[in-house]
């Protein structure tokens, strides 16, 4: 039995999360899917718990995916969850350098954890979670790249719709 972590910040997660996930699960046994709760990244738009609830939501239908929180190492993440591969996606070429030196910090680290990238579906290739809060935040319509809860919260983050529960 193979099992498989999935990391990333995932804020928010976008349709081209759900396929890697979704390709990854055909792949092994199961695959937990880590939100990153300590991002540096500039301009992070929700809370961990906010990214989490996201995530669980547009997985909820893939049986063997379940997604978890963490805060420490990739590879300290994959051991807590009995997982011997991290999957990674590339969407281009631009991607490949950074994932290249990942790959090999991780396999400094766990020499006994593999590393698997996946290419990006054509229709996602342009696709990020940066891109996707940039353009909501100025309003652009980005129903087709984002779950529909995902699209729902950016609305209401920027005010193109009433808050849930007013």
């Amino acid at each position: 039995m193979t099992n498989a972590v999935y990391p990333g910040s995932f804020d928010p997660i976008t349709l081209g999360h759900v396929d890697l996930a979704t390709r990854a699960a055909r792949l092994f046994e199961h695959v937990t899917v880590g939100i990153y709760t300590r991002s540096q990244k500039p301009g992070a738009l929700f809370d961990p718990e906010r990214r989490l609830s996201m995530a669980q939501d547009a997985l909820a239908h893939i049986p063997n995916i379940t997604v978890d929180s963490f805060s420490g190492l990739t590879v300290d993440f994959a051991r807590e969850h009995g997982a011997s591969v991290i999957v990674r996606g590339l969407r281009a070429v631009s991607d490949f350098e950074y994932e290249f030196k990942l790959t090999h910090m991780n396999h400094h680290l766990a020499p006994d954890i593999e590393v698997v990238c996946l290419m990006t579906s054509s229709k996602h290739s342009f696709v990020s979670s940066s891109f996707i809060r940039e353009v909501a935040s100025l309003g652009g319509d980005v129903s087709a790249l984002v779950p529909g809860n995902v699209n729902l919260a950016l609305q209401e983050r920027f005010g193109l719709l009433a808050p849930v529960g007013d």
